[in-house]
């Protein structure tokens, strides 16, 4: 017996999420991700799916590759959602809206580490990005609303990467924050 997927039950949106520096945030294949001053780019678009209280997973539409960000502040795709993948989305008060990781934040002060691109358009180190910068501060423009199936942490594959570990896109690297890769910590 062969059980379909539940239907879509989720309000989302489509969007496209403006940074106050003038970049669109973009998701290339291969997994960069990057700022784009191309308003109609189609790896522009995102879909902003519910999963909690404030909460969204940001996933790609042309890649179908989920936004997460890792323990040391690096901004990644997983094709999986995992943890890593939930934001916090709130609303700042110029109406901007800041999407901060669920999972990670400073250790000693509890500060939040948030989604932000740099003045030449590159993904900023989540631990770098301050929620009063304009870095952070995020605008989405709506394109429709849609219904979403609930992304789910029990649909993993046992083969999936582990939840701290990155996505490797096309070619193998790991890509992060603009294509950079990130320091790979070694085991003593």
């Amino acid at each position: 017996m062969v059980v379909s997927p539940p239907d879509p039950q989720l309000k989302g949106i489509v969007t496209r999420l403006y940074c106050q520096l003038g970049y669109y945030l973009r998701l290339v294949p291969g997994g960069r991700l990057d700022g784009t001053e191309d308003e109609m780019s189609t790896y522009a678009l995102f879909n902003l799916i519910p999963v909690g209280l404030r909460v969204v997973a940001i996933q790609g539409v042309k890649t179908g590759l989920y936004v997460a960000m890792n323990g040391d502040g690096y901004l990644y795709t997983s094709e999986h959602f995992t943890p890593e993948c939930k934001f916090k989305e709130c609303v700042f008060e110029n109406y901007y809206v800041t999407y901060s990781s669920v999972v990670y934040r400073q250790r000693e002060s509890g500060r939040s580490w948030y989604l932000g691109i740099n003045k030449e358009g590159q993904t900023m180190k989540g631990n770098r990005v301050k929620k009063t910068k304009r870095a952070a501060h995020f605008l989405p423009k709506l394109i429709e609303v849609a219904l979403y199936r609930e992304p789910s942490l029990h649909e993993l594959l046992e083969e999936a990467p582990d939840a701290k570990k990155a996505a490797k896109p096309e070619g193998g690297a790991t890509a992060m924050n603009g294509g950079k890769g990130a320091p790979r910590k070694t085991e003593t």
